[in-house]
């Protein structure tokens, strides 16, 4: 446990001289002790204008309202999509991702050659990192961006707009108390570094307080069932989970983030729920568009989404990019029925034939990633039984952080 500790406070070191380096803090007369501080103070000033719906177009929409903390700072909902705009009836076309464990996310790359202890550096992991399903925003600020000026989301038009409600607000003070220290004159730069600065808390972000960090700290057996579960989690012949989702410790103690932040095309059922895929011509391609822009001319990219951690994912209602299924279960069951039993994943057109990658045009099908427990197999059953989806699940929900002796 005292690895770990030194671990969580590393990473927020290495974050914050990231954002803040010491050497040119020192240069102009500051101390380490008066830049952390500094962050402090950021970071409960980001605190009070996550929670503050205020800055929406609405007046009554915060990050926080679709980023819950009690739900893992994702949705507490079971919509596929939440509603915003400036009358809170707009829609997007991707489920709400949590904000926890973003800390140690690269910035996207095409060319990711893996740097742990144990990985061959010559291998080309392809398109890897980024933040938000596409990889679009390199930083906690960049992101934080986003929703504030979405039309389907927080509903600003511009960054002055944002700024205007956020002196309304009665932030103007402390936001230019900041300016000198950011060395910056835009208020809007100021206000999403406060956002970034808060979202690097490793206290609320990144804890690494579930079960399964205590199992790793020897301090709690897993169930019988768990540990079925963790080992169907990490066999390449059964779940094959843990070649995306990373669950051991690197060599230098890091905890397991249970993502290899890499992209990749799942194929996951079109979602009629969605007002944007009701029209037949209306596909999200991930990488290569529509909110994406600058890859549009890479037909290879088509169809790829950020691997998401696994942490926390039992608190959530809804999953995969497009909010298709609802039960962590069928989640899981989709992985090793996808290409064995289609018939029970994808719809059937009106001649009784399945629709196959229905939500990926066919030009693009070859991205598709066909590793197990995916690709059809010779005896035609699923590489995992209804029971061991089950011990799977049970893995999984000692992933949620808040973990007493009594639960959860």
């Amino acid at each position: 446990m005292i690895r770990q500790s030194y671990m969580r406070k590393a990473l927020l070191v290495g974050g914050l001289m990231l954002m803040f380096p010491f050497s040119v803090r020192a240069e102009e007369g500051l101390t380490r002790a008066e830049v952390f501080r500094q962050v402090e103070a950021l970071s409960a000033l980001g605190d009070s204008l996550f929670h503050d719906p205020s800055l929406s177009a609405s007046g009554k929409l915060s990050c926080a309202s679709c980023h819950d903390e009690a739900h893992a700072f994702a949705p507490a909902n079971g919509l596929a999509v939440q509603k915003g705009g400036a009358t809170l009836q707009a829609t997007g076309h991707r489920a709400t991702p949590s904000l926890k464990y973003l800390q140690a996310v690269p910035q996207f790359t095409e060319h990711f050659f893996d740097s742990e202890d144990e990985a061959d550096e010559s291998i080309d992991n392809g398109p890897t990192g980024g933040l938000t399903w596409d990889g679009r925003a390199n930083t906690l600020a960049e992101q934080a961006a986003i929703p504030l000026l979405a039309p389907f989301e927080m509903g600003n038009k511009t960054q002055a707009e944002v700024v205007a409600k956020a002196i309304k607000a009665g932030y103007e003070q402390k936001l230019r108390a900041f300016e000198p220290f950011l060395k910056t004159t835009s208020l809007f730069v100021v206000l999403t570094k406060a956002l970034e600065t808060y979202q690097q808390s490793w206290k609320i972000f990144y804890p690494y307080t579930s079960k399964y960090d205590a199992y790793l700290a020897g301090k709690v057996a897993l169930s019988p069932e768990e540990q079925l579960g963790l080992k169907l989690f990490e066999d390449p012949a059964k779940g094959n989970c843990a070649s995306c989702h990373i669950s051991q410790p690197g060599h230098d103690g890091t905890p397991p983030q249970f993502t290899d932040y890499g992209m990749i095309a799942l194929a996951v059922p079109r979602n009629m729920e969605l007002e944007e895929t009701r029209s037949v011509s209306s596909y999200d391609l991930g990488l290569c568009g529509p909110d994406r822009q600058d890859l549009h001319d890479r037909p290879e990219y088509c169809g790829l989404f950020r691997t998401p951690t696994l942490r926390n994912v039992a608190t959530r209602k809804v999953f995969f990019h497009n909010g298709f299924y609802k039960t962590l279960h069928d989640a899981v069951a989709f992985y090793v029925l996808r290409d064995t039993h289609p018939d029970r994943v994808y719809p059937k057109d009106t001649h009784g034939t399945v629709m196959r990658y229905n939500d990926l045009p066919t030009q693009y099908q070859d991205n598709i990633n066909k590793d197990p427990p995916f690709g059809e197999r010779v005896d035609n059953n699923p590489a995992l039984s209804e029971k061991e989806i089950d011990a799977i699940v049970a893995f999984l929900q000692t992933l949620t952080d808040g973990y007493t002796q009594s639960g959860p």
